[in-house]
């Protein structure tokens, strides 16, 4: 099996892939103080869990927001399986080409979802990934990624409204009833959860007129209006439920596309 580890800002997610498909998923917390130690450890209780071993990890790839972490990982694996994982990175061939200034600066679960939308889904194709930050990323007619835009994610969000009024921190993150919060724990719900999902609506519409605006020929603006939007990372399904703006919700889509750029590097 393949190990596939993507390190965000708030949570880390490791997928045992086989024949293509994540076969068992892990998450924890992202801590910038583990040690390679640590990590190893973790790695091995988490198979332990579902009685496997070290032994079933062939090979191992990690996209990672965190470098300290990053070079953690590498060193954990290389401990846990003699060998050092292959990392994705912006400066690095990841079977995708990158129409943008400073390719090295764009993060490597961007990269892993743009990939695994284009190989998945075709391209054009929209990625939105609900994490710590809500990414969107873009791959044009062409097949090249395009970029997107960052903003703030849901919690992030949340956790500055609770932090400034205490009494609303007991509110449960979930789709409310309606738009119009008839009480304030609705009305809190309506702006955090239908804010976002309203955001994306937003933003996925503007993207589909730039891409069809930039596009060439009548059949490549339809393809361009008519492009997949695909919701990932660990809010998705909740946001997912609250707009029909999604023709996928793939939790496992970062995973996939980490797999499929090793793949890519081993010919």
């Amino acid at each position: 099996m393949f190990l596939a580890i993507d390190v965000g800002n708030t949570q880390t997610t490791l997928g045992l892939i086989s024949g293509g498909k994540v076969a068992q998923r892990w998450r924890l917390k992202t801590d910038r103080n583990d040690t390679s130690d640590e990590l190893h450890a973790r790695l091995r209780n988490f198979l332990m869990l579902r009685d496997l071993d070290l032994e079933v990890i062939e090979a191992a790839a990690i996209a990672s927001v965190v470098p300290v972490l990053t070079d953690m990982w590498e060193i954990a694996l290389g401990d846990a399986l003699g060998t050092r994982p292959f990392v994705v990175r912006g400066s690095r061939d990841c079977c995708l080409a990158i129409a943008m200034p400073y390719p090295e600066q764009v993060g490597a679960d961007r990269i892993a979802n743009a990939v695994e939308a284009r190989d998945a889904y075709g391209s054009p194709a929209i990625v939105v990934d609900f994490g710590t930050a809500t990414n969107i990323d873009v791959v044009d007619g062409m097949g090249q990624y395009r970029g997107g835009s960052i903003a703030p994610g849901l919690m992030l969000s949340a956790s500055a409204l609770f932090a400034h009024a205490a009494k609303l921190a007991s509110t449960p993150i979930e789709v409310p009833p309606a738009p119009i919060g008839d009480t304030t724990e609705h009305a809190i719900q309506s702006g955090l959860v239908l804010g976002v999902a309203a955001q994306a609506e937003g933003l996925v519409a503007r993207i589909k007129t730039q891409l069809a605006e930039e596009a060439k020929g009548t059949e490549a603006k339809a393809l361009a209006l008519a492009a997949p939007v695909i919701a990932t990372g660990g809010l998705s399904r909740i946001i997912g439920t609250a707009t029909d703006v999604f023709d996928a919700v793939d939790m496992d889509l970062t995973l996939r596309g980490i797999w499929r750029i090793w793949l890519y590097h081993q010919g």
